[in-house]
């Protein structure tokens, strides 16, 4: 199990290196329009970025329920934190991928707007939560 939280923690970093940079320099090689108002590299980043929703999921539960009683305040906060993050996460990007993957094109509630505001929030909170827990699973690894 070590080594598998190792693989899982350099999995999670790698993820949130690449959702961070291609966030970032997007904007330098691709224009938006209405026909194309995301580059082609999201096709590949968003299954990566399922995958690494439900790793966090997986080890954000496992974490926060190895909390004992004799556990500090810090770690409860932390478990916590990086658990309920990924569920928040993982809301709105499987919405908002769903939605652009036209499987609910019936649904008109939201404008590409807000599907666009939610994609810049979510790319701005997925790195974060996949370093924390790459991080915690590296440590984890090593420790055991």
């Amino acid at each position: 199990m070590p080594l598998l939280k190792r693989v899982i923690g350099v999995v999670l970093i790698v993820i949130a290196v690449i959702v961070a940079i291609q966030t970032i320099i997007e904007p330098i090689y691709h224009t938006s329009t209405d026909d194309s108002p995301h580059s082609s590299a999201w096709d590949i980043i968003n299954p990566l970025s399922a995958i690494s929703i439900i790793l966090g999921l997986i080890f954000g539960y496992i974490r926060m329920n190895g909390i004992g009683e004799n556990s500090s305040v810090q770690e409860f906060i932390a478990a916590n934190t990086l658990f309920y993050g990924f569920i928040f996460t993982a809301i709105i990007f499987f919405w908002n991928w769903f939605g652009i993957m036209s499987i609910a094109s019936d649904f008109t509630a939201v404008g590409m707007d807000t599907r666009s505001l939610v994609w810049i929030l979510f790319d701005a909170i997925l790195p974060p939560l996949n370093i924390a827990m790459g991080i915690s699973l590296l440590r984890a690894g090593s420790s055991e």
